[in-house]
């Protein structure tokens, strides 16, 4: 893992608008599960809120307006206010998971793994799944005792298949903490929790931010998280409100980032 040219950083941290100057930084970082927006975090939001209602770049469909195409998908964005070296005061963003199917949109800090890149091993990997799935459909429309034999030995090469993607994507995860100092997405969740961690753990805004932070010398100064769009299924969000990181997913990733860190009480 390697820092971004100072040019690449530029493109990705902004200044605030409005003048700052009057607005005392925070003692300590935001506690992610628990606390009261720190007013430069407010203003990185609304300025965020404010390129989401404006932007035409982006051809995702939040569920705002209708006759727009695709299922309508809300989304997680996230802020972090750093600090450069030199001592300017900005803040970067990001979204959770994907938006438009894509992981890199102006504006955005980049994810902390790309398992759409261009002859990834995600990508060989999800073209085969489709061959084998085509394969399937075809030794299905053989009903005789040997056609059924061949359909259950490549379901069984299809699980193995996925499951050494999905291994694949896991390992590949790797967060930094203030300390510089890089752990496993599955070692963190094995010495936490005991077990391997849930599907989409580590896509969240916050690690993004923080990974992105501690790479390119950023100090991060406060943290605030807000719902964009259509409340997914059971989730009941909120357009436009504050939300803690979640937990399932968050929790054991932020525990290690924030390692060197002083936090808010209660983290």
């Amino acid at each position: 893992m390697t820092s971004l040219p100072s040019s690449s950083v530029d493109h990705y941290f902004k200044s605030f608008a409005n003048d700052i100057e009057d607005i005392d930084l925070p003692k300590k970082f935001t506690n992610p599960f628990e606390y009261e927006p720190h007013a430069l975090a407010v203003m990185a939001c609304d300025e965020v809120k404010a390129f989401l209602t404006n932007q035409t770049a982006i051809d995702h469909n939040f569920g705002l307006s209708d006759g727009q195409n695709g299922k309508a998908i809300g989304k997680m964005f996230g802020v972090l206010v750093v600090q450069k070296r030199n001592g300017e005061v900005g803040y970067i963003t990001a979204f959770s998971g994907k938006i438009a199917g894509g992981n890199h949109h102006a504006h955005f800090v980049p994810p902390v793994f790309d398992g759409l890149t261009e002859g990834s091993f995600v990508n060989v990997g999800m073209t085969e799944l489709t061959n084998i799935n085509l394969q399937l459909k075809e030794l299905e429309k053989d009903q005789s005792e040997k056609g059924k034999k061949a359909v259950d030995a490549l379901k069984k090469h299809r699980t193995q298949h996925c499951t050494a993607i999905l291994d694949g994507i896991v390992d590949s995860y790797h967060f930094l903490n203030a300390n510089l100092e890089s752990k496993g997405l599955r070692s963190i969740f094995k010495e936490k929790l005991g077990k391997n961690p849930p599907g989409g753990a580590g896509e969240c805004a916050l690690p993004k931010l923080l990974q992105f932070a501690f790479l390119n010398d950023l100090k991060p100064i406060a943290m605030l998280e807000f719902w964009w769009g259509k409340s997914a299924k059971r989730l009941f969000m909120e357009h436009g409100a504050f939300y803690p990181s979640c937990t399932d997913k968050c929790e054991p990733i932020l525990e290690h980032m924030l390692a060197g860190i002083e936090v808010e009480d209660n983290f």
